[in-house]
């Protein structure tokens, strides 16, 4: 799926727009909520307004048939007034977002209670998951929805590796940046289980992934930071074994697909982000320490407060089984 600039021409079907335009994690807590609206709305054609570079993810979420390029609220979205039939603000609950939902002229909106624009809606709640917060929003507009609801399909093309754990060392705030020396440790703890390792992250991780490999041994060829295509590393993640990780999109991304994981949060709390808890999935964190300041350069206490040998020892938790090897593809 290729994001477009404007609103397509109408291809017959009413017109569903859902603004949701942040990252990875934060439009994969949405995906129970974009399910809940298809079944809700099977006539309709969706539409989200979401970041243009989550494209290859957008592809993956069948229940919307178009991304429309949206970066941030500092400019309208584009689709035409009265164009759209019922749009969704599944972005926040502020006048930034409000207004740009209200400029769209819609038939019906549904979101949260916004006086000023004369929209009906619940008061926005504080201390709850974000799943269950858009889910929650769509039951008081009378929709049904489960916020344990977050699978997406898997990608067509055959993952680069498979059946390894997969160790994701990135993050986009130094708030979430676990050291790499615990890291290499928990690569070798894995590795002594009998695990074969492959490194992830983004392109600003390769130095990360590099010291990683290098303090754990790891040949070159496992580091997959900066390698992989957006889709690719969803194939990758929904063909592991294992994920560990911190509070990222690679966790969400694991619970999307029923992958065993352990997730180490820093500043945001789990009880805001964390995986399902039916999933097999550990949560480690301390919240007695948390700073949470996401935006901070340097690691949060909860995140610090959280040891290899936790890590590893929720891994065995987990009962994971492990191959023989990984399977090239």
């Amino acid at each position: 799926m290729t994001a477009v600039d404007t609103l397509p021409p109408s291809d017959g079907r009413p017109e569903l727009l859902v603004l949701r335009a942040i990252k990875l994690g934060d439009l994969l807590v949405a995906v129970p909520a974009l399910r809940a609206l298809r079944r809700a709305f099977p006539e309709h054609r969706i539409t989200l307004a979401t970041t243009a570079w989550l494209a290859p993810v957008v592809e993956l979420v069948p229940e919307v048939d178009v991304h429309l390029a949206q970066h941030g609220l500092d400019h309208p979205i584009s689709a035409p007034a009265g164009a759209v039939d019922v749009a969704v603000n599944l972005h926040g609950a502020g006048p930034e977002s409000s207004d740009l939902v209200a400029a769209l002229g819609a038939r019906r909106v549904i979101g949260h209670a916004d006086p000023t624009n004369g929209f009906e809606g619940p008061a926005w709640p504080d201390a709850v998951h974000e799943r269950e917060r858009w889910t929650r929003l769509l039951a008081w507009h009378g929709l049904a929805a489960d916020p344990d609801d977050v699978g997406i399909a898997r990608p067509v093309a055959p993952p680069v590796v498979a059946d390894v754990a997969v160790v994701h060392v990135g993050a986009f705030h130094g708030a979430r940046h676990w050291p790499t020396d615990r890291f290499a440790a928990v690569v070798r703890g894995l590795r002594d289980r009998g695990f074969d390792v492959v490194l992830t992250g983004g392109a600003d991780d390769v130095e990360r992934a590099a010291a990683v490999a290098g303090a754990a041994g790891l040949a070159p060829g496992a580091i997959l930071a900066g390698v992989l295509g957006l889709q690719e590393f969803a194939g990758v993640i929904a063909a592991a074994r294992l994920v560990v990780t911190v509070d990222t999109g690679a966790a969400h991304l694991a619970s999307a697909y029923g992958i065993p994981s352990v997730v180490v949060f820093g500043p945001a709390p789990p009880e805001a982000w964390g995986p399902p808890a039916a999933g097999p999935h550990v949560v480690l964190t301390d919240a007695s320490v948390r700073r949470g300041d996401v935006f901070a350069e340097d690691p949060d206490p909860a995140l610090l407060a959280v040891g290899p040998g936790d890590v590893l020892e929720a891994v065995d938790a987990l009962g994971v089984t492990v191959t023989d090897a990984p399977t090239p593809r």
